[in-house]
């Protein structure tokens, strides 16, 4: 009997893939995405005639423990009200027993995919993406797989962190059940457990050190994005999501920044990206607040400055009421002149 053909075996992946949403209010759309987990379809929600996501657990994982992992990740999500992180509508179980999820449909591109211009361009998209995990950092949740396949850019600028299907909670009530032990949760399956992308994983993460994983992990994959977008040549990250998921996205790890990346600006991405957890900044909002101060043209916490670089900044800082009082002296000046003939 001849083998099926890879084409063939996918068609009829998707086939069984492919949810029973009678007794829901929903009706299914076009397949979206797929990932570790489960797979995300476009839908229409039919109480409210609007589109939604909906995020289906796989076939092949139907089973208890992920069928809890998937609730658990709608509710950490659904905690985390913030513009930057995508709202839970809806969660529930279909008739062959997968749970699902619905949220917000959002349309736009991936992070990886977004022309980018100059780095001021770069560090205000950039910021928006801290804001939106100094947010969950503030409400104890680790994301543990930001990638610029896990941030979409809407049509209006707008950025959104996705995927928490890996997030940890740093304390959790007992009420949401789970297996916590000291900073572990119900999201690792066992002590010792690599869970992220390669390349945008912290050092901590990527050995399995559980209880070392916090807020500095996430500033790691900060940093990994931040280093990637001011790379000097594209990621190679193609935007086909496949499942089960590639090994790893291209990392920026190896990739030289740009000639025109400012020395604090370089500080920055160093910082965040440090071997040692303690060397990074401690959380997303003390990364995005060093980057507010670089586009603010104030001395950043990661880098210091020598007397000629710190004039040259304040000078650049001051640049308007500086010409101002410059062209009000010359134009004294030129008075005095043409007057005291």
């Amino acid at each position: 009997m001849r083998p099926l053909a890879d084409a063939a075996v996918g068609r009829l992946r998707h086939l069984v893939d492919e949810p029973d949403l009678d007794g829901t209010p929903y009706r299914l759309g076009r397949e979206i995405a797929r990932g570790g987990m489960g797979v995300v379809y476009e839908a229409v929600d039919e109480r409210l005639d609007r589109k939604v996501a909906l995020k289906v657990l796989h076939v092949a994982l139907a089973g208890p423990e992920h069928a809890a992992r998937m609730v658990r990740e709608a509710r950490v999500v659904a905690r985390l009200e913030h513009p930057g992180i995508v709202p839970i509508h809806d969660v529930g179980t279909l008739a062959d027993g997968r749970v699902f999820y619905a949220m917000k449909l959002v349309e736009g591109r991936r992070l990886d995919q977004v022309p980018l211009g100059s780095i001021p361009e770069v560090l205000r998209l950039f910021e928006k993406l801290c804001e939106a995990v100094a947010f969950a950092h503030d409400r104890g949740v680790v994301h543990r797989d930001l990638k610029p396949a896990n941030v979409m850019v809407g049509a209006f600028g707008e950025v959104l962190v996705m995927d928490w299907g890996l997030a940890k909670l740093l304390a959790a009530p007992e009420s949401e059940g789970g297996t916590e032990t000291g900073t572990g949760t119900a999201t690792d399956t066992r002590v010792g457990t690599v869970m992220g992308t390669p390349g945008y994983m912290a050092p901590e993460q990527a050995r399995g050190e559980i209880d070392r994983i916090g807020p500095r992990s996430d500033v790691y994959g900060l940093g990994m994005i931040l280093r990637g977008l001011l790379a000097a040549s594209p990621a190679d990250d193609s935007a086909t999501r496949t499942w089960p998921p590639p090994a790893a996205d291209a990392a920026p790890a190896a990739r030289e920044l740009r000639p025109e990346v400012p020395k604090a600006l370089a500080a920055i991405v160093a910082k965040a990206t440090a071997e040692d957890p303690v060397a990074r900044y401690r959380d997303a909002s003390d990364l995005v607040a060093d980057v507010r101060r670089l586009l603010d043209e104030r001395p950043v916490a990661a880098y210091r400055e020598s007397w000629l670089e710190r004039l040259g900044r304040v000078l650049r800082r001051y640049r308007t009421p500086i010409l101002l009082i410059l062209t009000y002296l010359v134009v004294r000046a030129l008075m005095l002149i043409f007057l005291g003939r």
